[in-house]
């Protein structure tokens, strides 16, 4: 078990900004540029979820991507990806769609249902200078391929990093990153160790969790403070209700982010370079 014994204080609480993207698809968007620094190399967080089809079904027809990672968790329905490298595949409850950018590639994410419920979060994360230009990849892992923990009342899902002995689905090296999905049963505590330089999130999507004192609610995420000498986190389900909630922890690049649209580069140079290669078709 992870032992903590010097928590993580509460930064701060941040309620996301309701917006739309792709053909209208109606989300909640939780980080975005000005906690880009404070939270490298995380990018971008959006929520969506939505038992109106009108919400979510135009769905985002191709686009373009260059410099970062995109990461899909699918909490319910489904999602077709198709892109310009060549992969086809679909996002069913529970699985996860991780795809590399690098030097560029067009895609697709399309709705496979007409009605019911559609849920999830798409996470931005950062590449390091040296893997901008890297060539893309992709993969999907269905909800089968994520390992899990459990015990006392808490189960969390690995989706990257490691956990508790747990190796996640996915490991980076530069950036470090941790993604775990927990879920906490009423009156349940449940410690995480994190590296006190790495920069660190809770988003809370069900019920709520207690930490440092506060209590945030679903909808809601906790910046955790890079506390000195600090050696984690400390969660608690305060309420009566199963909580659920996303944990998000990376080594900082520490490097420039110069973003348009989707573009994700370290200098202005290179984004007029994006650009140009995407309008001349030079995408992969």
């Amino acid at each position: 078990m992870d032992t903590v014994t010097v928590p993580r204080a509460l930064e701060r609480v941040i309620t996301g900004r309701p917006t739309s993207d792709g053909a209208g698809v109606r989300l909640l968007r939780v980080l975005e540029g000005p906690l880009q620094q404070r939270l490298d190399p995380f990018l971008m967080l959006d929520a969506f979820g939505s038992d109106e089809a009108a919400d979510y079904i135009a769905g985002f027809p191709d686009h373009p991507h260059r410099g970062f990672e995109t990461v899909t968790y699918m909490i319910a329905g489904r999602m077709r990806h198709r892109d310009s490298a060549g992969h086809e595949g679909l996002l069913e409850s529970g699985g996860v769609q991780w795809m590399t950018a690098g030097r560029g590639v067009i895609h697709s994410e399309l709705p496979e249902q007409d009605d019911g419920r559609m849920e999830g979060f798409q996470l931005w994360l950062n590449l390091p200078a040296r893997d901008k230009l890297c060539p893309p990849w992709y993969r999907d892992f269905a909800h089968d391929q994520i390992p899990e923990w459990q015990a006392g009342g808490v189960r969390v899902r690995v989706i990257a990093g490691h956990h508790q002995g747990v190796a996640g689905a996915v490991q980076r090296e530069a950036t470090a990153v941790l993604y775990l999905d927990l879920h906490l049963e009423p009156g349940a505590a449940h410690a995480v160790a994190l590296p006190a330089a790495h920069n660190a999130f809770v988003q809370v999507y069900r019920g709520e969790l207690a930490l440092d004192g506060a209590h945030v609610a679903a909808g809601q995420m906790g910046l955790l403070a890079n506390t000195p000498g600090s050696d984690g986190v400390s969660l608690r389900n305060p309420g009566g209700q199963p909580a659920r909630a996303l944990l998000l922890a990376g080594r900082p690049l520490g490097e420039p982010i110069v973003q348009y649209g989707p573009f994700v580069m370290n200098t202005p140079q290179q984004i007029h370079e994006a650009i140009a290669d995407f309008r001349a078709g030079r995408l992969a």
